[in-house]
């Protein structure tokens, strides 16, 4: 059976969302909708470096429904639980990479509108990606079957944000180049939601693996630059921050148990911050203990250019849920997470990619 899937948001995410749905057999491209106006009515291969697909885009959700989806996939970097309430009360299943990680921690408001939605349509909402997604999640539950006694679950994650291509989010969403005092939960709603997710996250570990928490704690400090750092349209000044560390902590009777440590930055890191392997390392501690590095790149064997090797990481985020979709449309109506979907692996395997334009 063939299951009808609609793209929301063509940002990095997003695009490379809509090459994955391409490439999987089994999965059928039906709409696309788009935010900025000079997009709407583009043929969506247009958006991707593909021939013409006869999918136009649109603005419109009563389009986007018209076209009777299975399944959407939400990829907007800040997500509305309005929107997803929508598509879910009309029987689409969902799968995101903007939140939704933990229903069972998450704002118990929105948590009930989505809940009702879901049963009222009779849909299934699944949140996941890269981190938090599949590295702060997926691999250490993989992990601990090789364990028999948990002590610590931690996840450091070290990023160079130089590379990374939407400007917007690095300066306008993650503050980056604004005074210290603006980089902070309290002064920013787009921290405070991002930061909320990794709670979710570390809240899932601890829920799934027994660790019974009493808290997540939440730290971070800041680095400041000492002079100008250009990035692509901007500038870091002098005093302002480029680098971030956020560190959240899931205790239990006072004790560390689940760990997430974020070492972001656009040139040097304070000195005084862990020398950090670039990517994610997960280790456990426990009887016995397992560690694991991962990284994300365009290819380990061939030589690829910097933009390729930025953009693995959104076509991970996005190949996360798009491969989750099948078990999504599978599962009963309501919340499915990391830990209640089985194993995630590719659809498309080692059949051959869609083909870009002129190849």
């Amino acid at each position: 059976m063939t299951l009808r899937v609609a793209q929301w948001a063509t940002g990095a995410v997003g695009r490379e969302a809509v090459l994955g749905v391409l490439g999987a057999p089994g999965l059928e491209l039906v709409a696309v909708k788009v935010h900025g106006s000079d997009k709407v009515g583009v043929d969506a291969g247009e958006l991707v470096g593909l021939p013409p697909l006869g999918v136009r885009t649109t603005q419109d959700l009563a389009e986007l429904l018209a076209a009777a989806p299975d399944c959407v996939v939400y990829t907007p970097r800040v997500a509305h639980v309005a929107e997803v309430a929508d598509l879910l009360r009309a029987g689409v299943d969902v799968v995101t990479t903007a939140f939704c990680f933990h229903p069972a921690r998450m704002s118990a408001a929105d948590r009930a509108v989505l809940e009702q939605a879901a049963y009222a349509g009779g849909a299934t909402l699944h949140g996941s990606g890269l981190n938090p997604g599949n590295f702060g999640m997926a691999v250490p539950l993989a992990l601990s079957g090789l364990v028999r006694e948990l002590r610590t679950v931690s996840l450091v994650e070290r990023a160079d944000w130089s590379a990374y291509e939407s400007t917007r989010i690095t300066f306008d969403n993650m503050r980056f180049g604004a005074p210290p005092a603006q980089v902070d939960e309290g002064a920013s709603e787009f921290l405070a939601f991002n930061a909320d997710l990794f709670r979710q996250q570390v809240w899932l570990i601890g829920d799934a693996l027994g660790a019974e928490l009493d808290e997540v704690v939440t730290e971070h400090s800041v680095g400041t630059a000492t002079e100008p750092i250009p990035v692509f349209d901007r500038t870091i000044a002098p005093g302002t921050v480029n680098a971030q560390r956020w560190t959240w902590t899931g205790r239990a009777r006072g004790t560390a148990k689940v760990v997430v440590d974020c070492l972001w930055s656009i040139g040097a890191a304070p000195a005084d911050w862990p020398r950090a392997q670039h990517g994610w390392t997960v280790q456990l501690e426990g009887e016995p203990s397992v560690q694991a590095h991962l990284t994300t790149l365009a290819s380990f064997a061939e030589p690829r250019s910097l933009a390729d090797h930025v953009r693995a990481a959104s076509a991970a985020t996005a190949m996360q849920v798009v491969n989750a979709i099948p078990a999504v449309c599978a599962a009963a109506p309501g919340f499915a997470t990391a830990e209640s979907l089985p194993l995630v692996r590719s659809l498309q395997g080692f059949r051959p990619a869609v083909a870009a334009a002129g190849a």
